[in-house]
């Protein structure tokens, strides 16, 4: 039997295939590389000496999806496709609503034809908004403050109301915090189609030269620096935590979700500190005000899944860096070297 990975080109989804092939599962990809480079997949097969299956495409292609259920004995899917900038979503609310909740809805329409119904859905911690408090549990209110978070919660609230519908599916809700670092080889990592989003590749594209400074946003917070606090959580270790999902499915049916995190949080200034210290490179650095939306702290209570899932995060700030760094470095310009 098979694993159906969509996305799994891209970040996440890549370091999870290779976790999958390590553990000797029959892995299918599709992935439209909108944000994701087809030279991963090498890179997946010389890590792993093993290769999957590749499909070139998007969950909104249905006909494409009953295809890949047809000629491949599918039991299960993990689901990373999907749009992921919170910034963009508020521009093209459109596009995010239309990939991340009809391209889900979609693929649940196949995978209940083709009575496939295990599944792990990739979500965010976006999903909780503005947290009552911290740390963030799963059992906390959620309202999210942007269309990208929004698609996210909608996906959440569709599966649940498909879990109700229909018992027979099991599925496994997992809200990822901050995810950095890269596989150990250096042969896979982060590489953003544009201008990076998130903290550690902005930081990875300054140490090579690419970007002339890191801009922070905001040093007057109620934190120990002034700069803001996340929780960052290795790829590795999230990867794996899919899979102890699956495994989790398959025990106990049922619909669960989980914060996927360390527990606790670093700020700008300690991930610049921590990277500067590993890579012997100085990250030049301004402040500017605040971005609308930010906050102060943000960091996850992964308890949950440490006691139900037997998972819990094994990389150190410092291996985060490390690898992160050495991603970078032997692969400045991405996948395009």
């Amino acid at each position: 039997m098979a694993i159906l990975v969509t996305g799994g080109a891209g970040y996440i989804g890549s370091h999870t295939v290779v976790e999958l092939l390590n553990a000797d599962q029959q892995v299918i990809i599709v992935d439209n590389l909108s944000n994701a480079n087809v030279n991963a997949l090498e890179r997946i097969e010389t890590i792993t000496g093993k290769a999957c299956v590749f499909y070139q495409g998007s969950v909104l292609n249905k006909a494409l999806l009953h295809k890949i259920f047809t000629d491949h004995p599918i039991e299960s899917v993990i689901h990373f496709a999907g749009l992921k900038a919170v910034g963009e979503s508020v521009i093209k609310p459109l596009q995010y609503y239309e990939t991340n909740v009809t391209g889900t809805i979609i693929l649940c329409q196949v995978m209940a034809e083709h009575n496939v119904k295990q599944l792990v859905f990739s979500s965010s911690a976006t999903v909780y908004g503005i947290p009552e408090g911290l740390p963030i549990r799963e059992d906390f209110s959620t309202g999210a403050t942007n269309p990208y978070g929004q698609s996210k919660l909608m996906v959440e609230q569709l599966l649940r109301d498909l879990q109700v519908a229909d018992n027979q599916w099991n599925i496994a809700v997992l809200r990822y915090f901050n995810p950095v670092g890269a596989h150990q080889s250096g042969l896979i990592g982060e590489d953003p189609a544009d201008i990076p989003n998130n903290l550690m590749p902005f930081i990875c594209q300054v140490a090579v030269g690419n970007i002339p400074e890191l801009k922070i946003f905001g040093n007057d917070y109620l934190t120990p620096d002034g700069t803001g606090i996340r929780d960052y959580i290795h790829v590795v270790d999230l990867a794996q935590g899919h899979l102890q999902a699956l495994q989790k499915l398959s025990e106990q049916p049922g619909i669960v979700t989980y914060n996927l995190g360390t527990g606790r949080g670093y700020s700008v200034i300690e991930i610049i500190k921590a990277f500067e210290l590993v890579s012997g490179k100085q990250i030049p650095y301004r402040f500017a005000p605040r971005r609308d939306g930010d906050l102060a702290a943000y960091f996850a209570d992964a308890s949950l899944a440490y006691e139900e899932l037997d998972w819990q995060p094994l990389h150190t700030l410092e291996s985060m860096v490390e690898s992160s760094w050495l991603w970078q470095s032997k692969n400045p310009n991405g996948y395009n070297d």
